[in-house]
């Protein structure tokens, strides 16, 4: 599949001749890496638009992975920065995404949003993009998010919510939360190794249908950044899946649209995640090719990719896999500190009359964690776990995370949620962005886009 997930139609950008590839007989050197992806930075910088954001904002995850930080980034003549830019355009919800919002606008924009330094959870007052994620989520399919018709959005859910760490650098959800997602991937692993952008567990005509480098490469992020080992079979499996499929010629992964850019660079980005070199022997042709040799060739003379071998316009979107799938990163980085500027930014409080959500995590060690976003409208700059719990009773995206919770008044520890424990009793824990667990009280004060676990016993 050519990789889709908030793709923009390709700018017309500089011509420029192709590159010499790298010579048969080696493949690609460190310092022949490093500048290709220099220059591909550089060239995305060029294509800063006047108010500061680019066409595709994936670009924004580009730069991080380049060692750039999109608050430094502005060029001249543009109205502000690209952080800044950013912020104000996802932190409206009023105006983005937009009527027809899917999963995958808020996935993608949390995991640029990471890449530039926004916390993801708090880029405004009424946007918490974790909580959004968290409104997708499917209790009657645990593990899965958002369409169930495709696998895409659970796939990017997963990096999401594994790959956006705190402020402080903690994973914001239990890995109780990311289990049943990491089971429901590997159900979808097909008999070849690899991965398609269609659900296909349980159906067995679909599981013996070739993969696509792409989609494999995602998985592998998604599966590496939860948590699972790169020697998992998994892993393996998918790993033998793209040896399988390389160009001999060119070391390019075979797409069914046939080698590019986009492709290949998906199936780099998951290797990166797993920690596995994509120019071990593995991975290198009896040409001495392998897949960064291929994204090398691809590159302009202006610094800019193309999508296919034979193009002579640079593609925005390819330009942006292209650089961080030679910086070795996955699908985000890790925020650069930035000149002059703090590293993260982000909304500190509630606000009066602004409706806010935060996320909330019920595990009663039973079943599969339920999920939710709680949307609420405190009074002042925080609020209690008791508020959270009620407004979760009233209204909550999936509905039915919190149906009945004890005691109904006072101010101490809470001592049952949907029935558990019975008899009640004070054994329910709370964990806030993924930071040391408490007891669970209705005086436990809760912020502005926190993730909240609730864990008995």
């Amino acid at each position: 599949m050519r990789s889709v997930i908030g793709r923009l139609a390709p700018a017309a950008l500089a011509i420029g001749v192709l590159l010499s590839p790298a010579a048969a007989s080696a493949t690609s050197t460190t310092k022949q890496v490093k500048a290709a992806k220099l220059l591909g930075a550089a060239y995305l910088k060029t294509l800063q638009q006047p108010s500061g954001g680019f066409e595709t904002d994936w670009v924004l995850g580009a730069l991080a992975a380049a060692g750039d930080a999109a608050a430094g980034v502005q060029a001249p003549g543009a109205a502000t920065d690209a952080r800044s830019y950013y912020r104000e355009l996802v932190g409206d919800p009023a105006s983005w995404p937009g009527p027809e919002a899917s999963a995958s606008d808020y996935e993608r924009a949390a995991l640029n949003a990471y890449a530039a330094g926004i916390d993801p959870a708090r880029v405004s007052a009424g946007q918490n993009l974790i909580a959004r994620i968290a409104s997708y989520y499917d209790p009657a399919d645990p593990g899965y998010y958002g369409s169930t018709a495709t696998l895409t959005s659970t796939v990017f859910a997963v990096l999401a919510l594994a790959e956006t760490k705190t402020r402080v650098g903690r994973q914001r959800v239990p890995q109780a939360l990311l289990e049943p997602s990491i089971a429901a991937l590997e159900a979808n692993q097909h008999s070849d190794g690899g991965w398609t952008y269609q659900k296909a567990a349980g159906e067995p005509h679909r599981l013996a249908e070739a993969a696509e480098p792409d989609e494999t490469g995602a998985v592998m992020a998604a599966l590496c950044s939860a948590g699972v080992p790169a020697g998992a079979s998994a892993i393996t499996s998918a790993e033998s899946y793209l040896k399988g499929d390389l160009a001999g010629s060119t070391g390019a992964f075979n797409a069914p649209f046939g080698a590019n850019t986009d492709s290949n660079a998906w199936a780099v980005q998951g290797l990166n995640a797993c920690g596995v070199d994509p120019q071990e022997a593995g991975f290198t042709t009896a040409t001495g090719k392998t897949p960064i040799d291929f994204l090398i060739s691809q590159q302009l003379a202006d610094g800019g990719f193309v999508y296919e071998a034979g193009e002579t316009e640079a593609d925005e979107y390819s330009t942006q896999d292209a650089v961080r799938a030679l910086a070795g990163a996955g699908f985000t980085a890790k925020p650069p500190l930035p000149k002059g500027a703090p590293r993260w930014v982000f909304e500190s409080g509630f606000q009066p009359g602004v409706q806010s959500q935060v996320t909330l995590i019920v595990d009663n060690g039973a079943s599969s964690p339920a999920l939710c976003a709680v949307s609420l409208s405190p009074a002042g700059a925080t609020t209690t776990l008791a508020a959270v719990l009620e407004a979760a009773e009233a209204s909550a995206t999936p509905a039915g995370c919190v149906s009945s919770f004890l005691p109904t008044s006072g101010a101490g520890a809470i001592t049952q949620i949907d029935g558990s424990p019975n008899p009640a009793a004070p054994k329910w824990r709370i964990a806030i962005d993924g930071g040391p667990q408490a007891s669970a009280k209705r005086s436990s004060k809760v912020e502005l886009g926190d993730t909240i676990s609730l864990l008995l016993g």
